[in-house]
């Protein structure tokens, strides 16, 4: 399985930390082993990881986001621009 990371700002980090089952939960039905990364910086930057068992449906999903996920990652405090990077 390919690793997704996705990287993006957000508002406040111990507002987006206490998003994470949700995260995990919406992120699930394409990916396991769901990660939250914070900067060791101490900016307001953060990572997600995780391993793709559906690409199709995790670049759909970031490419679209549904109106659920679109008012999740604001309930989160996400800041776009978010960067994807897929292993190879």
């Amino acid at each position: 399985m390919p690793k997704l990371v996705v990287t993006h700002a957000v508002v406040d980090i111990e507002r987006w930390l206490k998003g994470k089952a949700e995260r995990a939960a919406s992120i699930g039905p394409f990916a396991t082993n769901v990660t939250d990364h914070v900067a060791a910086d101490g900016s307001n930057n953060v990572a997600i990881t995780a391993d793709v068992h559906d690409m199709e449906g995790a670049q759909a999903m970031m490419a679209s986001p549904s109106p659920e996920a679109a008012a999740q990652m604001e309930s989160h405090g996400v800041l776009p621009p978010m960067t994807a990077y897929i292993e190879k």
